[in-house]
């Protein structure tokens, strides 16, 4: 097993965001799919690098720098320091003390999970929202109903999460759902694969918006790259 694909597997057999790896630049759905996730973080050790260092009427610099730096860049850091060191313990056969094993373990999982996350909440990000369209459109709108009541439960989602709500794709019913998460590690389907993901966290808004996150997720809504949201239900279905 390649060094990639051990990883991989490691990443995805987590549960919490198993498929999201395989999503995390699907811009171009229609090249090999392997290339669509040469550029994360996951990959190449280093952060992947911005689309948009602001966002006018949304995002400012000074609110997006920070969260790309020190909370996608700090995951990213965590997630290769602990993966480092499991696999040092492997390739060595030192066993490793129990409970600093598990701590081990679960950074490597809540971080890989950030990045992934972080990732795709970066790269599905638009200056203005292109109209929905296409493959993903028409099955909101035969899951929800309608685009309007897929996006009052997207955001009613995103309001109760503590750190993310997503709009992801189910593999084994390909049924659509709003989920919500607390933890990077938490709450997502096993094998569902994210297509919209906001992140609820404080560091996301704060400086822009201090406490307000109901009008930080309304305004979020008009600026989804829907063409990135597409091109990600085309290779997840």
């Amino acid at each position: 097993m390649s060094d990639f694909s051990r990883r991989a597997f490691l990443f995805a057999s987590s549960g919490a965001a198993a498929g999201s790896m395989l999503v995390s630049s699907a811009a171009g759905a229609d090249d090999d799919k392997g290339g669509q996730f040469s550029g994360s973080g996951l990959v190449t050790g280093a952060p992947k690098p911005l689309r948009h260092t602001s966002i006018p009427g949304f995002l400012s610099a000074e609110q997006i720098a920070p969260h790309h730096t020190a909370h996608y860049g700090g995951a990213l850091r965590g997630y290769s320091a602990a993966d480092a060191k499991l696999e040092e313990s492997i390739k060595a056969d030192r066993a490793i003390d129990s409970s600093a094993y598990g701590a081990m373990q679960r950074a490597r999982q809540s971080k890989g999970n950030s990045v992934v996350l972080h990732e795709l909440y970066f790269d599905g990000l638009a200056p203005k929202a292109p109209a929905p369209k296409g493959d993903v459109r028409k099955a909101i709108e035969k899951r929800f109903g309608s685009l309007e009541k897929w996006a009052g439960d997207f955001q009613a989602s995103a309001k109760t999460a503590a750190g993310w709500a997503m709009l992801v794709v189910h593999p084994v019913n390909g049924q659509l759902y709003n989920v919500v998460s607390d933890e990077h590690a938490q709450g997502p389907l096993w094998m569902a694969v994210p297509l919209v993901v906001i992140d609820v966290y404080e560091h996301a808004f704060y400086i822009d918006y201090h406490n307000r996150k109901t009008d930080y997720v309304a305004k979020f809504m008009s600026h989804i790259d829907w063409s990135e949201v597409n091109a990600r239900y085309r290779l997840a279905t």
